[in-house]
């Protein structure tokens, strides 16, 4: 009996004691003893909204010092737009301190995201974005391919004058790039690849398009490089053209389709017949 008795009164006394720290950590009591009155933001602002950062730890900063729930409150952080990572501490007395690290954009992604310089997609919601991306596109499982084929790209088409404005990878496996001309200023010029040997068709285009290019008067609308020895172009008038005295093409009027055959032994363009713009069929 005497040792029930004893036990009893070692479990009160270990509850006496545990209850009150409990009960801090809980934030049940002592949140108006030790409360947090700091939040401290360290990191580059360009694209967080402070406020809302602000206004996302205050739930947790309420209940005290020693209850406050750091591992709750990073997640919340972390899950802000434009947050990349996020790390929340606190310092004694009184401080709450988040550390953050935004995304830094390099691309356009689809419809509605971006993609980090660190390869991330993200959504970017509520902020403004830089001019001058380009515009990616593809499966989430093939970004460093679709990356990859953008800086190829970009090598290849800078010597001929050409900014490359994007890159594609459709749900086939089909490789496309919009180009636009420096020097002309003209609208862009969709270049179909295919979904084989993508860069060397590429190298292979680029080495044939300063000759293509000669004519100030029309521009490539559409290349289509699906061809085994070859391409498909699809020319259109340039504006001053259009605006010459006696000029019968609109400016936006497809002229059409001729066919350039790029020899496997030679770089050198041989132009066959003028073709109507139906697709071929076994094309890759």
């Amino acid at each position: 009996m005497n040792a029930m008795l004893r036990l009893v009164a070692w479990l009160v006394a270990v509850a006496l004691v545990a209850l009150p720290v409990v009960a801090v950590l809980r934030g049940w009591i002592g949140a108006e003893q030790w409360p947090l009155r700091t939040l401290r933001a360290q990191g580059e602002f360009d694209y967080v909204d402070a406020a809302q950062v602000r206004a996302t730890l205050l739930p947790y900063a309420k209940r005290g010092f020693f209850a406050v729930d750091l591992q709750a409150a990073q997640a919340a952080v972390a899950a802000l737009p434009w947050v990349e990572q996020a790390e929340v501490r606190k310092r004694w007395p009184d401080v709450l301190e988040v550390r953050i690290s935004e995304h830094r954009p390099y691309a356009h992604w689809g419809a509605d995201r971006l993609l980090s310089q660190r390869g991330r997609l993200f959504a970017a919601r509520g902020a403004k974005v830089p001019d001058g991306l380009p515009k990616l596109g593809g499966p989430e499982t093939r970004v460093r391919e679709v990356v990859e084929l953008y800086q190829q790209s970009r090598e290849l088409f800078s010597p001929v004058g050409m900014t490359v404005e994007g890159v594609e990878l459709d749900p086939r496996g089909s490789w496309s790039v919009r180009l636009r001309d420096r020097a002309r200023g003209a609208a862009p010029t969709r270049v179909v690849v295919g979904r084989s040997e993508a860069r060397a068709r590429i190298g292979r285009f680029v080495r044939l398009l300063p000759q293509l290019l000669i004519n100030p008067q029309r521009r490539i609308d559409l290349a289509d490089l699906r061809y085994t020895n070859g391409f498909a172009l699809t020319w259109v008038k340039t504006d001053a053209q259009a605006q010459a005295p006696g000029a019968a093409v609109p400016p936006t009027a497809p002229a059409p389709v001729a066919r350039a055959q790029v020899p496997a032994s030679s770089h050198s363009a041989r132009p066959s017949q003028a073709r109507s713009p139906t697709p071929t069929p076994g094309l890759s």
